[in-house]
């Protein structure tokens, strides 16, 4: 009984963290309808899945209902909803489906947000952007994986527009793609504050 009680007081706990967040988008007229019972505990969960998107764009569906400890049904219904209502809008990336705040994302965007969640294919990104010259072998070595899996990486990243193999391996639009890891460098991981922690080395001013 008590650890049931535990359980649910931190998903309230995380539900309420979020959904302050949620509350906030310009997004939230269209996450309920405003009927008293719409603006109850399911509004309150609504809201915290935008201020949850808010801040993890392009996070999958299992990454989401985990991160909130919501059930699968119950993530579905709201999601469902949400994207009904032109709250939120989904891709599909491979095995899974991401999810993004409606209207803030380029399709450059979703895709660049959907492989920075990939630990491997954002490793190579953040050494690229800081060595820009860097080999497959440089990459590998980097990275502390086979020459095979930095192939394998890079044509993914080349077939989504993310990277050209024409001569050596550059990234397309590295400003974008720095912009998106600075931006939301928390939710990647401890490869990514670290890196924007260091990024104005890499930014180049004219003048």
């Amino acid at each position: 009984m008590g650890e049931k009680g535990g359980v649910d007081e931190s998903k309230r706990s995380t539900l309420r963290r979020f959904a302050a967040l949620g509350a906030a988008s310009p997004l939230t007229r269209l996450a309920g309808d405003g009927s008293t019972e719409d603006r109850s505990s399911d509004s309150n969960v609504r809201d915290a899945i935008l201020g949850y998107l808010a801040t993890t764009p392009g996070a999958h569906f299992s990454k989401l209902r985990d991160d909130l400890k919501l059930g699968t049904g119950e993530t579905q219904h709201h999601l469902r909803r949400l994207e009904d209502r032109g709250a939120v809008e989904s891709i599909r990336d491979g095995d899974y489906r991401r999810f993004f705040p409606a209207g803030r994302f380029s399709a450059f965007e979703k895709r660049a947000l959907g492989y920075l969640r990939r630990g491997t294919a954002r490793g190579m990104v953040l050494a690229l952007l800081r060595d820009p010259e860097a080999s497959g072998a440089d990459l590998a070595g980097t990275l502390g994986v086979s020459r095979s899996t930095v192939s394998k990486y890079a044509a993914e990243l080349e077939s989504v527009g993310l990277l050209s193999r024409e001569d050596g391996y550059a990234l397309e639009r590295p400003e974008a793609l720095l912009v998106l890891i600075v931006r939301y460098a928390d939710s990647f991981g401890p490869d990514a504050v670290e890196f924007a922690d260091e990024a104005a080395e890499y930014v180049s001013y004219d003048g």
